[in-house]
């Protein structure tokens, strides 16, 4: 797959906190599979009281997520699909954690990256959580200790990119599907199924189901979400958004379908949504100079 310029982004994308961080890969062979690493600096103490909640939207993207309790001696790990709701989640996870010395470590992969390192197909997988040995037991045997050793994000990062890149099988991937994904982005979205399927040769019933294998939604369905994130993406970057401009660059009917389909997939209008962004800023700028 050909690199790409496309940066999805979270509800708080300038987030920085103990619990919370983002790391770009720093090997150009995995920037165009993963969209960052995350998770927390170094291990910290989970709240006493009661834990804060975040809002999820969809990133069109896929994790792996491990959950180090130091206190208790336990490593969960769990693979999450790519959403098409957005979900309120809480920051310390179990209320068994509070007082407990934890950290997180996490990859965040592209949602049509992920066949190219999981072990079976990610059908049924859309607002999915599962144990990650489910499709990664290669990953998970090298990775799950080493958490153990190593506390920092960066080191756990480099260690993630280590074992990525030797992953230890041909890798899935269809042709059909990654070109309907580069004709995706490159036309942000704005595309019936139908012209799709015609600009991959193939019929739309096999395109779907190709999807649903190797990506777990519809094309359709990765249309309206990455409209949707590119959107949402011009409204953070462009101080001089035009809301009726967009509506005609997206392809909406008018500025009420425009503010309805944000708000279905962000929980929130748009001024709301650029003060909540606006939480625990921190020092990161990642998506600047970086087109959708």
């Amino acid at each position: 797959m050909k690199k790409i310029l496309y940066t999805p982004l979270t509800a708080t994308p300038f987030k920085q906190t103990e619990k919370y961080r983002e790391r770009l890969p720093q090997t150009p062979d995995l920037t165009r599979y993963i969209r960052c690493f995350w998770g927390s600096e170094m291990p910290y103490v989970a709240n006493e009281s009661s834990p804060s909640t975040t809002v999820i939207v969809p990133d069109t993207c896929a994790d792996i997520i491990y959950h180090i309790d130091y206190t208790a001696d336990t490593i969960t790990g769990r693979f999450c699909g790519i959403n098409d709701t957005s979900y309120e989640a809480y920051e310390d996870t179990q209320a068994s954690q509070r007082g407990h010395l934890v950290s997180i470590f996490a990859i965040r992969f592209y949602a049509w990256s992920v066949c190219i390192f999981s072990e079976d197909s990610l059908k049924g997988t859309v607002n999915g959580s599962y144990d990650v040995r489910s499709r990664f037991t290669w990953l998970d045997k090298e990775l799950r200790e080493r958490l153990f050793e190593k506390h920092s994000l960066e080191e756990r990062s480099q260690i993630a990119e280590g074992l990525l890149l030797r992953r230890p099988f041909p890798a899935r991937q269809h042709p059909a599907v990654d070109h309907a994904v580069q004709t995706i982005l490159l036309q942000k979205g704005v595309l019936r199924t139908a012209q799709l399927a015609e600009e991959c040769c193939i019929s739309g019933r096999q395109l779907e189901r190709l999807f649903h294998g190797y990506i777990g939604i519809t094309p359709k369905k990765l249309c309206n979400l990455v409209r949707y994130q590119c959107l949402w993406n011009e409204i953070l970057r462009d101080p001089k958004f035009c809301i009726l401009d967009a509506v005609c660059r997206y392809g909406y009917t008018d500025q009420s379908h425009l503010m309805h389909a944000f708000k279905r997939y962000h929980t929130m209008g748009i001024q709301k949504a650029l003060l909540y962004a606006r939480h625990n800023v921190g020092n990161i700028q990642y998506f600047h100079d970086r087109p959708c």
